[in-house]
């Protein structure tokens, strides 16, 4: 259940006012709700409680260095794609050696960062990565922990953008080259072969695909784990969230669709996976990120102009594709509702922003209460791959981050000086 509630017809976090906090931060604004993070990460953590694990929080969903610091002191591992996102956890208190590198382009300065932190794991996603890394720990004069991610071809029925198990798709090594590789590997001075992943796609709604994928790789995880005394198996991420919800009630059935189907929740992904893991006798691995913190996070944005075509009724507001893409990216779905309940009558509208491309929206034809201009809106579940993949298109700041707890609230990121988007920028020495 996440934690954002119409008390009376005003929109709150928690005991926060979303108003409040527009007034006092500007927008667009993120608000993330503390006791939403903290409540996905213990409702995973226990659902896997059956068998040894460690949740690696995926650090690319939401980056914020408080968000981080949450995750560190509940006891989390990370899953980082960048020596940034390494960099990132390290400031924000998490220690390296619950932290697993994925990623299929880490360069030689990336690696080294990682070997001399102490990471826990290099997930490899190719044989001339390996070879790589084995040189650099040969430099450096130790043996680099590392576990071969495993396509296993198997279709995650997501978003072809996200589908990350089939050989279509750029990640890992085809399933009938990984025992060859781990003989070769298993030569080399400077590696140790620690464990084995996998991750076959992101917003995942049915537990099928990954009970498809886990039984076709746990055979291959037991030969290599007796072969070469393997301690984990990494099953990655992917757990989808709800995105098609209403406010109006104010407790939301959060776990149910629209329609009523059952959702994809973590103690269904646990009780169909556990019975197939647990008799390797590995430490499984998990990397949540959209579950941790999509339904804890919204962005605040306010009406700028409401414009009427003949054909349509556009809402223009101050947030835009580069506080929010996915919409424009994914054709992704978010509710959208006024943070101050209206009795506006419904009419269908164009929700978008001022960046110059037609693809900058937040909605299209949906039903809402028509608002005005300097009304307040909530676009919902949007503490996943939101503020993380911000952009300064269009010369626009990066907007401002509030953390509520309880009563309390902070500012976790202050709205970037607009002058700070070019101060790396110079003339050439040849222009006046």
């Amino acid at each position: 259940m996440h934690h954002f509630r119409y008390h009376g017809d005003e929109l709150f976090c928690e005991g926060v006012s979303i108003e409040t906090l527009a007034r006092r931060h500007g927008t667009p604004l993120y608000v993330y709700s503390q006791q939403t993070l903290t409540d996905n990460f213990r409702r995973l953590d226990e659902a896997w409680a059956g068998v040894r694990h460690l949740p690696c929080y995926a650090v690319k969903a939401n980056s914020n260095l408080a968000i981080l610091r949450l995750m560190a002191d509940l006891g989390s591992g990370f899953d980082v794609v960048s020596g940034g996102e390494l960099l990132r956890v390290l400031a924000a208190g998490g220690p390296a050696d619950r932290c697993v590198f994925a990623g299929v382009a880490k360069t030689e300065e990336e690696i080294v960062t990682a070997l001399r932190a102490g990471i826990h794991c290099f997930n490899v996603e190719s044989e001339q990565e390996l070879e790589r890394i084995d040189r650099l720990a040969g430099d450096l004069g130790c043996v680099a922990p590392v576990a071969i991610r495993v396509n296993p071809d198997v279709e995650a029925h997501t978003h072809a953008k996200i589908t990350t198990g089939t050989y279509e798709n750029k990640f890992g090594i085809p399933f009938d080259q990984v025992e060859e590789l781990y003989a070769r590997a298993a030569r080399r001075r400077n590696l140790w072969l620690r464990g084995v992943q996998m991750h076959i796609g992101s917003q995942l709604t049915r537990v099928q695909p990954f009970e498809d994928a886990v039984r076709k790789v746990a055979p291959l995880v037991q030969r290599l784990k007796d072969r070469y005394g393997l301690e984990f198996f990494d099953i990655g991420g992917g757990l989808g969230i709800v995105y098609e919800e209403a406010l109006a009630s104010g407790d939301p059935a959060w776990w149910q669709t629209p329609r009523g189907r059952r959702m994809l929740t973590p103690e269904l992904h646990a009780a169909r996976l556990v019975p197939i893991l647990k008799p390797l006798g590995l430490r499984v691995l998990l990397e949540p990120g959209r579950f941790i913190t999509g339904n804890a996070g919204i962005l605040v944005t306010r009406v700028e102009y409401i414009k009427k075509t003949g054909r349509k009724t556009f809402v223009i507001v101050d947030a835009a594709m580069t506080e929010l893409i996915r919409p424009a990216f994914y054709d992704a779905h978010h509710e959208i509702v006024p943070v101050r309940r209206s009795k506006a009558a419904m009419v269908e509208c164009d929700v978008v922003g001022g960046v110059c491309e037609s693809g900058d929206y937040f909605c299209k034809d949906r039903p809402l209460p028509l608002p005005r201009p300097g009304d307040l809106l909530a676009i919902l579940s949007a503490g996943a791959y939101g503020s993380a993949m911000g952009s300064n298109y269009n010369t626009r700041p990066l907007a401002a981050e509030a953390l509520v707890h309880k009563n309390r609230s902070a500012l976790i990121r202050q709205r970037q000086p607009v002058e700070a988007i070019w101060q790396w920028e110079r003339p050439a020495p040849w222009q006046r």
